[in-house]
């Protein structure tokens, strides 16, 4: 029971911290810091695969299956947010101008 309030406050606290954070980026930084967090979700990927697919017990493997869920939303969400913006400094053709 201790484990999963030590859980359940680390929970809580990084959602505070995050949300803090993320609001007090400016509009111009978002971007760039969306690239710097596709690497960060990877690494959470890899630790939820290790988690679904450790055999302790059911819970740790569905909670698993979920962060690797939400991860991988996080990390094709950030590729499309790039490609995007990558393509606003695209030169334009020669039939455009």
């Amino acid at each position: 029971m201790d484990i999963l309030i030590a859980g359940l406050t680390i929970f809580v606290l990084a959602l505070f911290a995050g949300f803090e954070i993320i609001t007090k980026v400016p509009p111009t930084l978002h971007t760039p810091l969306m690239s710097g967090a596709n690497a960060i979700s990877g690494i959470t990927i890899v630790g939820a695969l290790l988690a679904a697919g450790s055999e302790r017990d059911a819970l740790s493997s569905w909670l698993g299956l979920v962060a690797i869920l939400f991860a991988t939303v996080n990390v094709v969400g950030g590729f499309v947010v790039t490609h995007r913006m990558l393509s606003l400094f695209q030169r334009k053709s020669s039939r455009d101008s």
